[in-house]
């Protein structure tokens, strides 16, 4: 199966050499790998160079023209030249068998998501549950499935004929294309046997500015697609959450919850907080 890999790349010195090896050892090989740097500022490109020869037809391109993970997936798309493009990430780490997987799947779908797995890349922790680690996920927005970016697969074709990623978009912009592709006829499949080791933010300060970011553009995504049927947890409820905020943190003080857990909820409040205002509509 001619499937082009892209591999998004922005600072990414201290993992991309993981993933670019996880690539090189797979079971069945990809038909080229291409790294789109985002205007990495440390070495990041001169160890994506460093593969040349390990990987098949590795291209190693300039996509800085924008900042964000979907406009250098944009871009490494359009240099792909297989029938199918696949994405992964710079600081994800793809298993021995994910081309094997994810080709499998595509011989009958032409839209398809890796399965998650935590385990591999992070500390032992307290328990960490994602939809994604058993199937698509549906339960956050009580609309259409869809996935993280990293790991999803399609038929170019399809990439080109949506426009690709949505560039506008900070964060968020995997669900926005997966919802996109859907409403342009193409189903979204889970590949079980395409598994993808997933490394989460390690420090608690990290996680709440992914929150946050997260919640901003939840609010992005709730006033888009309201009307098609998307839903996000109403104003009461989350005043609710605001309500209980000084009892997480005397618990967390007092080492009773995480302090990651902690600021994880506090990002989300204040990133809500943000969307409201950054988009006009109020969602606590």
């Amino acid at each position: 199966m001619r499937l082009s890999v892209v591999v998004p790349c922005f600072n990414a010195a201290s993992t991309l050499a993981v993933q670019l090896n996880a690539l090189s050892r797979q079971s069945v090989p990809p038909w080229e790998v291409i790294v789109a740097d985002n205007g990495s500022q440390d070495a990041s490109k001169e160890i994506a160079n460093g593969f040349t020869g390990r990987l098949p037809r590795l291209q190693v391109i300039d996509a800085s023209r924008r900042r964000g993970a979907g406009a250098a997936r944009n871009v490494g798309a359009a240099a792909a030249t297989g029938t199918f493009v696949a994405f992964c990430d710079a600081d994800d780490e793809v298993d021995q068998r994910w081309v094997e997987g994810l080709a499998a799947a595509l011989q009958s779908h032409d839209f398809v998501a890796s399965r998650f797995d935590f385990a591999r890349l992070n500390a032992p922790g307290p328990a960490y549950v994602h939809e994604q680690e058993t199937g698509l996920q549906t339960r956050q927005y009580g609309y259409l499935p869809h996935a993280g970016g990293s790991g999803l697969a399609l038929r170019r074709s399809v990439h080109q004929s949506v426009g690709g990623f949505d560039e506008s978009i900070s964060f968020l912009e995997d669900t926005d294309y997966c919802w996109r592709v859907q409403q342009s006829g193409t189903p979204l499949a889970f590949a079980g046997a395409a598994v993808v080791h997933v490394r989460t933010r390690a420090l608690p300060l990290a996680a709440f500015r992914q929150a946050r970011t997260w919640a901003c553009s939840e609010v992005m995504l709730y006033k888009r697609y309201r009307g098609p049927g998307l839903q996000l947890p109403g104003n009461a409820q989350a005043l609710a959450e605001w309500a209980k905020m000084p009892r997480i943190l005397i618990q967390a003080a007092r080492g009773r919850r995480s302090w990651y857990g902690f600021w994880w909820r506090l990002g989300t409040r204040v990133g809500r907080l943000q969307g409201s205002i950054a988009f006009f509509i109020l969602m606590f």
